[in-house]
């Protein structure tokens, strides 16, 4: 028997906004429409829609709901996409009202991330937020679903409601996946102090989802991660080495997107992943240049940000790279690349970079950028080590990251230089007093 394909839903994308975000109110629809379509939606028609106040039983006043129900009508829908935050009982009611499935915008996001999830890990945490969305969606509206009452002719309250059955099967689900994501934590701590061990750099790009952070990634280290132009393309994070210009080795991570409002529980079932970010040594904010609200969603990124105790207010160091100013016309990159510069003049603040990660413009600097940044967190050395000196050369090798070192044949003497930690630089001084007269570190401007 041949399957016939289901035939494609029908949307309508709702945006409805209050005076104080009208400023943002056109980029959250064509946003909210693109995540329609990443699934699968069919767009009937995507609107703003002006609300004076957010009543509590439907969300939108009488009269509202009831123009919303003939644009959905007349749109031929038979799901409603509101792009806010429902509470359950606004859900259930507006069910009701327009008789078509309707799904709130933290719905649709983990939707999307549960087609995107790839690995273990990721199907994990998606499964954990969506199991925590879903409990909140069970308000109390199936009395006709109680249990029988107690018996003995005794008028008992009523048994276990199917509501209160289903939430506990959430519940013990919710466990037995904390458990599992607790394991996935466990290990990743493991891999975490495995690196330390080996003082390999870690490098994490961050970036509002569809600035080109994967396109980046598969530029500078050669990966094929999946690179599209659509939302939350790359969920799973990815690592590979890189080496920089002079020859230091780090690890670059690929990480996924932030969103405007992103779900709590997200944040919460992600928090393993995201721990990776916190843990880097240096961020790089991919930043859509050609975006016309990149301001908004650059504030977006750091409101994340800060809520997972990342980025320059928790003393990381971070690097601003304004992606695809191949899609400016030259009179708008002429504006981004001096509002950069006038940036990079100022102390304390992010370096700022313009940078095409399709056509490859401006990734050199980047890299230099990454370097400058990473040494001036760290010491680096510079000696040459006679062959009775031994012991000191493997206790670099395994304490200290090897930019470069060359043996001269004839003496058998190792020329080297070496990035170690401020602390690792002390121990080492303490270790080898004999060596610290002829330790000193590289300037900058020369390294």
């Amino acid at each position: 028997m041949i399957e016939r394909e289901a035939p494609p839903i029908r949307a309508i994308i709702i945006h409805p906004v209050t005076r104080d975000r009208l400023a943002r109110s056109e980029a959250r629809l064509e946003e909210a429409c693109g995540l329609a379509e990443a699934l699968d939606l069919i767009v009937a028609e995507g609107f703003v829609t002006p609300l004076r106040k957010i009543e509590s039983a439907r969300y939108f006043g009488s009269g509202k709901v009831e123009e919303l129900r003939e644009r959905i009508v007349a749109g031929d829908a038979t799901v409603a996409v509101v792009d806010a935050s429902l509470s359950p009982v606004q859900q259930r009611n507006l069910e009701k009202s327009w008789n078509v499935k309707v799904i709130d915008r933290t719905g649709l996001i983990l939707e999307i991330f549960g087609q995107r999830a790839r690995t273990k890990e990721g199907g994990l945490q998606v499964e954990l937020a969506r199991l925590s969305y879903e409990r909140s969606r069970l308000v109390r509206t199936w009395t006709h679903l109680e249990r029988q009452r107690g018996g003995g002719g005794v008028m008992s309250g009523p048994g276990e409601t199917q509501i209160e059955t289903d939430r506990r099967i959430i519940d013990d689900k919710m466990v037995k996946l904390r458990r599992a994501l607790d394991e996935v934590r466990r290990t990743r701590n493991l891999h975490r102090s495995k690196r330390q061990e080996v003082p390999i750099p870690v490098v994490a790009l961050v970036g509002y989802t569809n600035t080109g952070k994967s396109t980046l990634f598969n530029r500078l280290t050669g990966a094929d991660v999946l690179a599209r132009d659509m939302p939350f393309a790359t969920l799973d994070p990815t690592v590979r080495a890189l080496e920089l210009p002079r020859g230091t080795k780090v690890l670059l991570s690929d990480t996924v997107g932030f969103i405007t409002d992103l779900p709590t529980e997200l944040i919460a079932a992600f928090r393993a992943t995201l721990e990776e970010v916190r843990e880097a040594d240096l961020l790089i904010h991919v930043i859509d240049a050609s975006d016309p609200d990149r301001d908004g969603r650059i504030g977006d990124v750091e409101s994340v940000l800060d809520e997972i105790e990342a980025g320059p207010d928790h003393d990381q160091r971070m690097i601003e790279a304004w992606n695809k100013i191949d899609r400016l016309d030259d009179e708008t990159r002429d504006d981004v690349n001096l509002r950069l510069e006038i940036a990079n003049t100022k102390a304390g603040h992010p370096v700022k970079l313009g940078i095409s990660a399709i056509e490859g413009s401006g990734l050199d600097e980047l890299l230099v950028a990454i370097e400058t940044a990473l040494a001036a967190d760290s010491e680096i050395l510079q000696m040459t080590l006679a062959p009775h000196q031994a012991k000191a050369l493997a206790w670099l090798h395994q304490h200290g990251e090897v930019i470069n070192d060359t043996m001269d044949g004839a003496t058998g003497e190792t020329t080297m230089r070496v990035r170690l930690s401020p602390s690792d630089a002390g121990r080492f001084r303490s270790l080898f007093p004999d060596l610290a007269g002829f330790l000193p570190p590289l300037e900058t401007e020369d390294y």
